[in-house]
């Protein structure tokens, strides 16, 4: 579906991706280490609750929130390790082809703080991929993508550009964007889009997903307890299910999420 621009004006001045990349077609792999897979631990006392809240536990700062591997993913390491290749997936209908340069996406968007922190790496050895043009975009906390027409309860937000973005990967290979935990909408588990601009004509496109326990317990919490608990399982989700999870720690109020993404080369 192609995207609308008229959100373009808002977009500018800012400087563009396409001063550094071009656009289409490659493989993306997602790199992945048993060490860096770290699962929730259950409160003291207890088994393993459907609905782990870490605070109710006296989880401390920088808890690790990955959670137990489940049919909805395993955990993804947020550092490399064996290179397992990660399925390019649709870009969906909610992509805009802008030039939106910036790191911080929220634009006054009311939710939980997400810091999502990428690593892009080359095939070619696994190494830090530098300056790679990385776009973000998902939905707000009641399911609410920006810049299209027609979305639930018939909103129209064209002209708008909330939780969209792109960054550049450091000589590092990372891109870090602040954010918030995204919401969902009927018939999708919970995700994050991307797309990896590489040099010529190249572009890997997939998304991001994170644990069911995560998800339980900040659509609990407001704004997203408006919403409720979604509709449909990372298990049930066409493109979730068997899809690598993100790797989240919380510290007080906020995540902060990994995905290593290796990209062919």
């Amino acid at each position: 579906m192609a995207a609308e621009r008229s959100a373009e004006s808002k977009w500018s001045p800012v400087t563009t991706r396409r001063a550094f990349v071009g656009g289409v077609g490659a493989v993306v792999l997602g790199c992945s280490s048993d060490d860096a897979a770290i699962s929730a631990e259950p409160a003291a006392g207890t088994g393993a609750p459907e609905n782990t809240d870490p605070a109710a536990a006296g989880a401390p700062e920088n808890t690790d929130l990955t959670g137990t591997p489940s049919p909805g993913g395993t955990p993804a390491a947020s550092t490399p390790g064996s290179c397992t290749l990660y399925p390019e997936q649709t870009e969906g209908p909610y992509y805009v082809a802008g030039d939106l340069v910036r790191s911080d996406l929220r634009e006054g968007k009311p939710g939980t703080p997400l810091t999502l922190d990428l690593l892009v790496l080359s095939s070619d050895g696994c190494t830090p991929l530098a300056n790679a043009a990385v776009d973000i975009w998902h939905c707000d906390a009641g399911g609410i993508y920006s810049g299209y027409q027609n979305q639930l309860g018939g909103l129209d937000t064209r002209g708008e550009v909330f939780l969209r973005g792109t960054q550049l990967t450091g000589s590092d290979g990372r891109a870090r964007f602040q954010t918030i935990y995204p919401g969902w909408y009927p018939g999708r588990t919970t995700h994050v889009h991307f797309k990896v601009h590489l040099s010529g004509n190249r572009e890997a496109t997939s998304q991001l997903y994170f644990a069911e326990e995560l998800n339980r317990e900040v659509y609990g919490t407001a704004p997203y307890a408006t919403h409720g608990q979604k509709d449909t399982a990372n298990s049930a989700d066409l493109f979730g299910r068997g899809a690598p999870l993100l790797a989240v720690t919380r510290s007080g109020q906020s995540y902060t999420a990994s995905m290593t993404i290796t990209v062919a080369s």
